[in-house]
């Protein structure tokens, strides 16, 4: 006799599907800012590639002014709000007022990304048309920033593909204990960021072009971003509408990125369609 009446079981935890979900760039830019109004101005200042002067023939030092530039970044506003019935999350698995909160703020937190990208891609040193990423490529790279003297006052970051890391890992000189003393082989999958030839590395499969023939990198250094968002207008919040019976969230930020100094980011285009 053949069973019957089966009950099906669901698992109230939920699974959180594949996306990408923290902000992995917002550290690797300038933050500090004065806002006024819908503007965030940074000031980057320098002597404007003076030499030094001997006295004139009146006797007096010749002197001269600083070169000071006020770049401004224009913040918009961002919003997303998931909502949902009461009945929809009466009837459905797993708990719905928190499965809004985490997908909001996980939006939120690639627009963050997004912005500061936007910023980056108005730079226009690159290391040249796209291609795989071999050590003389990244070399390529990291030399233009040291002949912009972009290499020393600030760190070094580079933000590029899970394709180009792919490469990386075929280098001697990325896994060989001749170079290196890590393992970058026994790292774990959900490892993110990782330091190598004096830069600081993030994979980001989320960069314009992932996976394509022309997939956009960057390697920079920290004083060429800046990034302003209001940190006491971020808001999430959660509330229920008894009138139309639905819960909702909404994640607000008031944000935007500025290119500060072109000379000190390059773009690698980089070709991920063979491991792709």
């Amino acid at each position: 006799m053949a069973d019957t009446a089966f009950q099906t079981m669901y698992r109230q935890e939920f699974v959180a599907g594949f996306e990408k979900r923290q902000s992995l760039m917002r550290h690797t830019t300038i933050t500090e800012t004065e806002i006024n109004g819908n503007t965030a101005t940074f000031l980057v200042a320098d002597s404007g590639s003076a030499t030094a002067v001997t006295r004139g023939a009146n006797g007096d030092i010749p002197t001269r002014a600083d070169n000071l530039n006020q770049p401004a970044a224009t913040l918009a506003e961002w919003h997303d709000v998931p909502e949902r019935t009461g009945f929809n999350l009466y009837a459905s698995q797993g708990n719905g007022r928190r499965i809004m909160q985490e997908t909001s703020m996980a939006v939120i937190n690639r627009k963050i990304d997004e912005d500061i990208r936007t910023a980056l891609d108005a730079a226009t040193v690159t290391w040249g048309a796209a291609a795989v990423a071999t050590l003389t490529r990244v070399t390529v790279a990291k030399t233009k920033l040291g002949n912009a003297f972009a290499t020393k006052d600030a760190p070094i970051y580079a933000v590029i593909t899970p394709a180009f890391h792919g490469y990386l890992m075929g280098l001697a000189s990325f896994t060989s204990v001749d170079y290196i003393s890590q393992k970058p082989f026994e790292k774990i999958s959900t490892d993110i960021a990782f330091a190598w030839f004096g830069v600081n590395w993030l994979v980001d499969g989320d960069l314009n072009g992932a996976g394509s023939a022309n997939a956009t990198c960057f390697m920079y250094s920290q004083n060429a971003i800046g990034h302003a968002m209001d940190a006491e207008r971020l808001q999430t919040y959660a509330d229920y509408d008894r009138k139309n019976d639905k819960s909702w969230v909404r994640c607000t930020t008031y944000m935007g990125s500025k290119l500060l100094q072109n000379a000190g980011v390059v773009k690698m285009p980089h070709d991920d369609s063979a491991l792709s």
